[in-house]
């Protein structure tokens, strides 16, 4: 055996799968309370998952849109080759909902998600790789200022410039990599993750009885079994909710509430939701805790609208922009493309909200007849194609110049001759 063999044996031996060493080398954190901090161990709290899973789902869930602009008219390109890449799939595995599900997720998890770009031999973008695990990868500036990344999978090592790297930074503005919420928020969720984890003990180890059965005089044992049988089969359980019980011999029924400590670790875990959604600007509400707060209503609209303006929007702006300034060639830009997400998706669920953006684009003449009967999947009909606008705030002296009976502003009708 030779000392490369020596050494795995000894590595093998000496650390385990849980060892904090190499969960620390695989990216994981230790925090003050003891607990290791991964990606996994996070997903693991109910919180975090439908923080992550809300954000990703809902950002994935948007159409990505490539525009043509050209004398002030905007026109969906799908004659460009990246508008089949962004809106449809960008890889042969994957659908635009996969990938950019993943993507979301590593920006939301570890500040950064990357994808190789894949070019054609006249440097024409073709495909998006497979997202690339941030956990895998490593920036570095070169000398000439540029950067180089580099990461390994399955044993092979790869190594490309920045041209030939989709990079999309999360919060933070480093060139080299945005900041990994696991990173700064370990703290709070290593204690999201003791809290659950004493909570698990507890209920394992510990003795939790609804009530206790008082008797005047001591039982034998055959009357102790007598009774645990009695009170198994007759009153516990759902099924035998309510059913009065009959006490004789100076027996008494006592109710057990839960004590302090269990009601301060109830308390613990309820903060420590509203800790983890603050980490990633998710209202409570929208991963299901509504504790002090509306789940209805007016209440609720606001909180919605408010979790589109301030957490969504700096998130499509920052994948947007980082789209448009590593995918599109000077010469797109110089022709008006532009790469945008519809928004018209977070209207879909709301018809309310849906019905008046329609009609007030109608009655503004911004949008015509057959655009919105498009966006609805319903189609044109014969001269809805030219914009409309309501004219019930013309001056009171225009009234009804449109049908003809009124004469046109600052014309004056001939006064009949008198009779």
């Amino acid at each position: 055996m030779n000392l490369i063999q020596k050494a795995i044996g000894y590595l093998a031996r000496s650390i385990g799968l849980t060892d904090p060493r190499l969960v620390q080398a695989a990216g994981g954190r230790t925090t003050t309370t003891g607990e290791l901090v991964s990606t996994s161990s996070v997903l693991g709290l109910a919180s975090a998952w439908a923080c992550v899973n809300l954000l990703a789902g809902t950002l994935a869930s948007l159409p990505l849109m490539v525009y043509r602009t050209k004398g002030g008219a905007r026109t969906v390109a799908t004659d460009h080759p990246l508008y089949r890449i962004l809106h449809d799939s960008p890889n042969a595995d994957q659908t635009a909902v996969d990938f950019w599900e993943f993507i979301c997720a590593s920006i939301e998890l570890n500040g950064n998600a990357y994808a190789e770009i894949i070019r054609g031999s006249n440097g024409r973008v073709v495909a998006l790789s497979v997202p690339i695990a941030p956990e895998l990868m490593t920036v570095r500036r070169l000398r000439d200022g540029s950067l180089e990344y580099e990461w390994s999978d399955n044993g092979v090592r790869s190594i490309v410039g920045q041209d030939n790297m989709l990079h999309i930074r999360g919060f933070g503005g480093n060139p080299l990599g945005g900041l990994s919420t696991l990173s700064f928020g370990r703290q709070t969720f290593g204690l999201a993750q003791a809290i659950e984890r004493a909570s698990g003990d507890t209920f394992r180890n510990g003795v939790r009885p609804s009530g206790l059965l008082k008797t005047a005089d001591s039982l034998t044992l055959d009357q102790r079994k007598q009774a645990e049988e009695l009170l198994q089969e007759k009153f516990a359980g759902a099924i035998n909710a309510g059913r009065p019980m009959l006490l004789d011999r100076g027996m008494d029924w006592v109710q057990l509430s839960i004590s302090p400590e269990d009601a301060q670790m109830l308390q613990s875990r309820a903060f420590s939701v509203e800790e983890v959604c603050r980490f990633f600007g998710v209202p409570p509400f929208m991963v299901g805790h509504t504790e002090k707060t509306t789940s209805w209503g007016t209440g609720l609209e606001q909180q919605t609208l408010g979790f589109q303006k301030f957490t969504l929007r700096r998130r499509l702006k920052r994948i947007e922009q980082a789209l448009a300034k590593q995918l599109l060639s000077p010469a797109d830009r110089q022709a008006g493309l532009v790469i945008e997400f519809n928004l018209e998706g977070l209207l879909r669920g709301d018809s309310g909200a849906r019905a008046s953006f329609y009609q007030q684009m109608l009655s503004n003449g911004v949008m015509t007849i057959n655009e919105v009967r498009a966006l609805e999947n319903l189609p044109p009909v014969e001269g809805g194609d030219v914009p409309r606008m309501q004219m019930q705030n013309v001056p009171i002296t225009q009234a009804g110049a449109h049908a003809g009976i009124l004469p046109p502003t600052g014309a004056i009708a001939p006064s009949e001759p008198p009779k």
